[in-house]
């Protein structure tokens, strides 16, 4: 596995990523690697329907009053 040493990173955002890093409860060499993984494999990053469900799982959930329509399609005419 490759290392890799990063020279006169700033306070700031060295503060940054450790705030980040606790607040996903990893270290701050685990949460660089989480960090430039999602940016060199965006095949691995969750889609907008992943994001919003789980928007809606940290505001406790969303209840909808609706009935699913379970009629037959008719098919298309296209006359």
């Amino acid at each position: 596995m490759a290392a890799l040493n990063v020279r006169n990173l700033s306070d700031e955002t060295h503060k940054a990523l450790r705030m980040r890093a606790a607040a996903h409860g990893r270290s701050v060499e685990a949460e660089i690697r989480v960090i430039l993984d999602d940016a060199v494999n965006p095949a691995k990053q969750r889609g907008l329907g992943s994001m919003l469900a789980a928007i809606g799982r940290d505001f406790g959930g969303v209840e909808l009053d609706v009935v699913r329509d379970r009629t037959e399609p008719e098919p298309a005419t296209f006359e």
